[in-house]
């Protein structure tokens, strides 16, 4: 199976990934961790732009093909990067289940970018302006959307979880 998580930095979408992850044995995919990796090694010369993405796609498929089940943790805020999702999860002819974090308390939302910081080293975490400004379409395909705001990480661990047994059940 295919996991899918997206939704604005701060959201908490990774403490809910890997939560998810590590209940299911998931091979954890972070775009986050890629494209730092891609800007430290000072291979380009410009912006990342759709490289971590890419080679997410790359790096789920091969483990998806595997056996394996994939939770892919990113903001995901385009409909072709979405796209681009369902199409690795039917290359592989796997179930995915698409999640987007929301928060919807903007005071809370706010004090949790302003107040976390980066476990990947040398990753520099936008600001509250820049994720404000992101460019970040609505969401057109069914998908699970769980509000942050209105449950700890451990419930939203959980609905993933059931939505997951609920997708194989079918």
């Amino acid at each position: 199976m295919l996991i899918v998580f997206g939704g604005l930095p701060g959201t908490g979408k990774t403490t809910i990934a890997r939560q998810v992850a590590r209940a299911c044995r998931a091979t954890y995919i972070r775009i986050d961790a890629i494209e730092q990796a891609i800007r430290s090694a000072n291979v380009l010369s410009g912006e990342v732009g759709p490289a971590g993405y890419m080679v997410a796609y790359a790096l789920s498929q091969s483990n998806l093909g595997l056996g394996q089940s994939v939770v892919a943790d990113s903001v995901n805020p385009l409909a072709i990067t979405r796209d681009a999702w369902r199409s690795v999860a039917a290359s592989a002819a796997v179930p995915i289940i698409e999640v987007e974090i929301v928060c919807s308390d903007i005071a809370e939302h706010r004090r949790r970018v302003e107040t976390r910081t980066s476990d990947i080293p040398g990753h520099i975490l936008p600001g509250w302006a820049t994720i404000e400004a992101r460019e970040y379409e609505m969401w057109s395909a069914p998908h699970l959307v769980i509000d942050t705001a209105a449950v700890t990480p451990e419930e939203a661990t959980a609905q993933v979880i059931a939505a997951a047994r609920q997708k194989t059940r079918l």
